[in-house]
């Protein structure tokens, strides 16, 4: 399904939510949805982010932070090693047009405006996007047969700027290897406040000695159920509602596709 529909669907569900509601409580339900955002991306710049979305005719600020304000297109590379066992993650990370503009205009980069980056440049940007957090898991979980696996920060980190885009690229180690045998391998690259967007349009690749081994499957998420579901669940809340204390979880895991890793057991 292209993000045009994907968006397209989720705008209107929040519509819906509005319209049928026609009170604040609601809006501010769903304003709660996105007071703990991925910081360490938006960096202060909420307001140029929410810009196009207002021009646009979305009247509401509450109505406007009820979807994603970052995209990205996301690949990844799982490095197994000589004894089969996953160790590694590399993930590249290519960001939207505009926030890849936000971002160059802040760090006062491409002055020239020719979509390229000087040595110089290109070193003052590594980095930008891996400066994480406390507690932040990088938007991305790993799972062996539905174990979760804890992964290391960011490591050899590399960016550029391509055709008007930032590609970020690091990689996370995985502690401690896991034997492919143990899988399949679920990955889903999502932020639970749904801020950011992570769509896998980009490759996803095995270590060479495993290429054609190895299947991969590329299981796209139920948009329309994720959808009823915060719906209903934003419904039934008042304007004083915390979200925390009445378990209305963070919906993004509910809109990433996932990608399923099944290697052979030997």
């Amino acid at each position: 399904m292209s993000r045009a529909r994907i968006l397209g669907k989720r705008f209107s569900a929040v519509c819906a939510v509005q319209h049928e509601a026609a009170d604040c409580a609601h809006l501010a339900a769903v304003k709660q949805l996105h007071s703990r955002v991925s910081a360490h991306k938006v960096r202060g710049m909420k307001h140029l982010l929410l810009l196009p979305a207002v021009i646009c005719g979305l009247v509401s600020p509450a109505l406007v932070a009820a979807h994603p304000h970052i995209f990205v297109d996301t690949g990844f590379t799982l490095g197994f090693d000589e004894d089969n066992q996953l160790v590694e993650i590399k993930v590249t990370w290519q960001y939207d047009e505009f926030y890849s503009l936000l971002i160059t205009e802040d760090l006062f980069l491409d002055k020239d405006g020719d979509g390229q980056l000087t040595p110089d440049e290109r070193q003052r940007l590594i980095g930008f996007d891996t400066n994480w957090d406390e507690g932040f898991d990088g938007d991305l979980e790993i799972r062996a047969g539905g174990q979760l696996l804890a992964l290391s920060g960011p490591m050899q980190a590399g960016t550029d700027l391509i055709e008007g885009r930032i590609v970020s690229t690091h990689v996370r180690k995985i502690e401690p290897p896991v034997p492919m045998q143990d899988g399949p391998f679920s990955i889903k690259a999502f932020d639970p406040s749904y801020y950011t967007a992570y769509e896998i349009k980009l490759p996803v690749t095995l270590s060479d000695h495993l290429q054609g081994l190895c299947l991969l499957e590329r299981i796209e998420p139920d948009i329309a159920g994720g959808l009823a579901l915060m719906k209903a669940q934003l419904l039934r809340l008042n304007a004083d509602a915390d979200l925390e204390e009445n378990d209305i979880p963070l919906m993004g895991g509910e809109f990433a596709t996932e990608i399923l890793v099944t290697c052979p057991a030997s």
